[in-house]
């Protein structure tokens, strides 16, 4: 244990307070804590250290900045584990999940037949007044929320798409019920902030980094899927092997 953990009650000085707590917490994260566990709670620090609230959330929030940390809202403040590493290919949440050992959930937030907006009709060849159907899903890894999806679905070419099992791989649902089976997709990606909508189901705070995929998968030449994917960047990176073409 550090001199600063021999004597709780932090001191004034040159060191400000929150940084000594941070000191103090990141090392209970190198030695004590396992990846997921809870820290204690700001009163129980405030408490320990003779800190104030302001104190403590300002250490917190550092580490959670830095990705030592991460935030369920009403439940606490739990220490991250290894990120999930993706290596950029074609396949379904559910297949990549299990790839690398981890049991994939799905919660249905909503499903609405609707008339496809202008963008989702363009990415998905569609005539005016086409219908789809949106469906929104909360995608969870080991039990953790790790993406929030929204996608769009031709209903013509997938009839009664609501009333198949959409907790399910869906690429699996298309090729078994459909006759369709993904191929290959246009993909992009960047990065944007947690607004309200999207901080609540994936069980983190306003403002946290996230990874955005939007993707267009396709059947042949028969376009199936437009679905953006919000993922936690505390919980999610992607790897690239990048090769010289010696042609250019």
């Amino acid at each position: 244990m550090t001199q600063l953990d021999d004597s709780p009650v932090l001191a004034s000085g040159a060191v400000p307070k929150h940084v000594q707590l941070r000191t103090i917490l990141l090392e209970r994260v190198e030695t004590d804590l396992a990846p997921h566990a809870a820290i204690p709670p700001e009163r129980k620090l405030m408490t320990k250290y003779g800190v104030s609230r302001s104190t403590v959330r300002e250490a917190i929030r550092q580490l959670v900045d830095e990705g030592v940390l991460y935030r369920i809202q009403g439940k606490g403040t739990f220490v991250t584990g290894e990120r999930v590493q993706s290596d950029l290919h074609l396949a379904s949440f559910t297949e990549d999940m299990r790839r690398r050992g981890l049991v994939p959930a799905t919660v249905v937030m909503g499903s609405t037949l609707m008339e496809a907006p202008l963008e989702v009709r363009a990415a998905l060849g569609l005539k005016a007044g086409a219908q789809v159907q949106q469906v929104e899903r909360l995608r969870l890894a080991g039990g953790i929320p790790m993406a929030f999806e929204r996608g769009y679905y031709p209903a013509g070419l997938l009839p009664d798409l609501n009333s198949q099992d959409l907790t399910r791989s869906l690429y699996a649902t298309f090729a078994t019920e459909y006759g369709l089976r993904i191929d290959h997709a246009e993909q992009t990606a960047w990065a944007e902030t947690a607004n309200a909508e999207l901080a609540e189901p994936l069980g983190i705070e306003v403002g946290v980094p996230l990874l955005v995929f939007l993707r267009t998968s396709s059947a042949g030449s028969t376009p199936v899927e437009h679905v953006t994917s919000w993922y936690r960047g505390d919980r999610y990176q992607i790897h690239m092997t990048l090769n010289l073409n010696h042609d250019l």
